[in-house]
Formats: structure tokens, C-alpha cells, sequence
């Protein structure tokens, strides 16, 4: 049986959700200029970055 990672630490997540945010904002600023409406923008780029965390976390 293989053993399970430990669990990463806040610092960590707090870093990766960071770091995905800012990937995601910058495609999302595009998206914005060519005239997307900025709330349904952010809600994209709030749920790429955490499902870019939680596929990191389980790979």
C-alpha cells in the first residue's frame, strides 16, 4: 500500500490559490476588455484557481 502525502500546509495552498489566481486573472482581463460582464469574469477566475489547487492537491 502506498503512503498518503501528508497534508500541505496553509502557507502552501494560500501560495498555490495565489499563484492560480493570477494565472486566471490575467486570461480573465482579456475576457473583460473584449466586454464579458466583471462579476461572471471574477466567478470564473475564483473557480479555475480552486480547482486548479484541489487537482494539484490530488495529483
Amino acid at each position: 500500500m502506498l503512503p498518503s502525502p501528508d497534508p500541505q500546509s496553509r502557507s502552501e495552498l494560500t501560495t498555490q490559490l495565489a499563484v492560480a489566481c493570477l494565472g486566471a486573472g490575467v486570461i480573465t482581463s482579456v475576457a473583460v476588455a473584449q466586454g464579458q460582464n466583471p462579476l461572471t469574469a471574477l466567478g470564473i477566475t475564483l473557480f479555475s484557481a480552486v480547482a486548479a489547487v484541489a487537482v494539484g492537491q490530488v495529483l
